[in-house]
């Protein structure tokens, strides 16, 4: 007698479902019902081996997992970086001395680095209809004394609008106002690090630090930003009035920076046309003369931004989906052993009337639920273990619905494509040749 599975005659041959007589003519309840039963069989033969199921089913939960893992990883990275750039200021436009380059992945100037002047930004504000306002900006890391604490950091000139253009606004305190610049008066306006550093978090609002030797009345403290889109921490500097840093502090008349807010994003493109413009004709650079500033718009940033944490993402997410890849040779294998293994039951099926395409469908079905139960278990784990690595590291994770429908129709996908050839291989089968086989 030949072994056969403990369902071996189950659904074939002259079960309704399976026949070549008149109620299987076609129909869509029919297909129904040959799709519920089809999966039925494959559960209960999947689960007659459980230890060889389990093992093709891994394959495809680490392949899915890892595509979900991988891909919230990179689309958190990607929102962070986008995020940290957004908070650099509205409609935002950098104008820098010089050229900018970009060196050991850090913008660096390079060319004529004295070429910005403080009426430079004043004259944007005023001529251009397409800006808002236009703060310049000078800066240099000093020592900088309280008490018996000390601490290096940058301290920076600017104006009064930059607090609405850059965003960095005083939690306590207050800016200083252009009385204030005017006067060049000697007043500071702190970060948190600096703070930190020197008060360890204590009120300090009217307390005397000493910049370079030269005291300073603190009258702010700004809201804490954190580390930049370039990797310097933002809370770590001190913002003074323009004036009192080139005169009291550096004893220059130019600037590094302009930062310059458009009065709409519609605008950002006719606002960096008319900072082209107008400084080209400040600075007496004739036509076909190289201009001696850089000018960069924060739509362009993010756009160059964004493309890079795309590809980023996508190679993420291509690495993992080769572990898919390796779950459905998995399933190749094991399906490929089991149609060895369910020769002459093949056989016997075929003998009391299945059909090929019966055949194929069941050895088919089998194949998607090792694949669908791999996708599901591998989703599940995938999200969990994005949010376990978001809550206990600092890497920021991002879990898209779309990218965990993608990995589980993939493996669903993965699964057909493996179990096609063991399933027509099965369906060819010669009946007489199959029951007589060892």
């Amino acid at each position: 007698m030949c072994s056969l599975s403990p369902f071996a005659g189950e659904g074939w041959g002259l079960a309704p479902a399976f026949t070549s007589g008149p109620a299987s003519a076609g129909g869509e309840g029919d297909v129904t019902m040959k799709v519920i039963k089809g999966t039925t069989i494959a559960l209960k033969t999947l689960g007659a081996h459980k230890m060889r199921t389990a093992l093709a089913v891994i394959g495809i939960v680490i392949g899915v997992s890892a595509v979900v893992l991988m891909v919230a990883i990179g689309r958190g990275a990607q929102e962070s970086v986008l995020k940290k750039i957004q908070g650099l200021g509205t409609n935002l436009i950098i104008v820098t001395a010089g050229k900018v380059r970009i060196i050991a992945g850090r913008p660096r100037q390079t060319g004529n680095t004295t070429s910005l002047t403080v009426r430079d930004a004043e004259t944007l504000a005023a001529e251009s209809s397409a800006i808002a306002s236009a703060a310049p900006f000078q800066g240099k890391k000093y020592l900088v004394k309280y008490g018996e604490s000390s601490t290096n950091t940058i301290v920076s000139g600017t104006t009064p609008d930059f607090p609405d253009i850059r965003n960095f606004r005083p939690g306590l305190g207050r800016f200083f106002n252009d009385d204030e610049v005017k006067a060049s008066m000697r007043v500071a306006v702190l970060g948190k690090t600096v703070v930190r550093n020197l008060f360890e978090d204590r009120a300090v609002i009217g307390e005397i630090i000493r910049i370079n030797n030269v005291p300073f009345e603190v009258i702010g403290i700004l809201e804490e930003k954190g580390v930049n889109a370039i990797g310097q921490d933002d809370d770590d500097q001190i913002l003074i009035p323009i004036t009192t840093v080139m005169r009291r502090l550096m004893n220059v008349i130019y600037v590094n920076n302009i930062y310059v807010a458009a009065r709409d994003v519609s605008l950002m493109d006719k606002a960096v046309s008319d900072i082209g413009a107008i400084l080209r004709e400040r600075h007496h650079l004739k036509p076909g003369k190289d201009d001696d500033f850089s000018i960069q718009n924060q739509m362009d940033i993010l756009r160059a931004e964004q493309e890079t944490s795309e590809t980023f993402t996508m190679l993420l997410g291509g690495i993992a989906a080769i572990s898919l890849l390796v779950g459905g040779v998995g399933i190749f294998a094991i399906m490929i052993i089991s149609i060895k293994e369910r020769t002459r039951e093949i056989g016997l099926r075929r003998a009391l009337g299945a059909r090929k395409k019966d055949i194929l469908l069941q050895f088919l079905m089998e194949a998607l639920v090792l694949s669908l139960a791999g996708g599901i278990i591998g989703a599940v784990i995938g999200v969990a273990g994005s949010l376990i690595v978001g809550w206990t590291t600092e890497l920021p994770t991002s879990v898209s619905g779309l990218s965990v429908v993608v990995a589980f129709l993939f493996s669903a996908a993965i699964g057909l494509f493996f179990g096609i050839y063991p399933a027509k291989k099965a369906a060819q089968f010669d009946p007489i040749h199959a029951l007589r086989s060892e």
